[in-house]
């Protein structure tokens, strides 16, 4: 009884996602905010990201730990 009830139920989402495409596709559709200015607020939203990044990177004076390799040389031993 169980498999005959799962796959009712599947054939009914199945029908019901399919009837919902062919309503959609068929409606004329008026572009909205995201048509509209979706991309150049995605390009603004980037633009300002690594702009600021750049400047928290290059101007703050953050120590980074980069590698110390050919900068530091190593002291004598002392003997004692």
């Amino acid at each position: 009884m169980f498999p005959l009830v799962k796959n009712a139920l599947n054939r009914l989402q199945v029908r019901s996602i399919q009837q919902t495409v062919a309503r959609q596709s068929h409606q004329k559709r008026t572009p909205d905010f995201h048509d509209k200015y979706g991309n150049a607020v995605l390009a603004g939203g980037a633009t300002f990201c690594i702009a600021t990044w750049t400047y928290v990177a290059t101007q703050i004076g953050i120590e980074w730990n980069l590698s110390p390799v050919g900068r530091v040389t190593p002291k004598e031993w002392r003997n004692q």
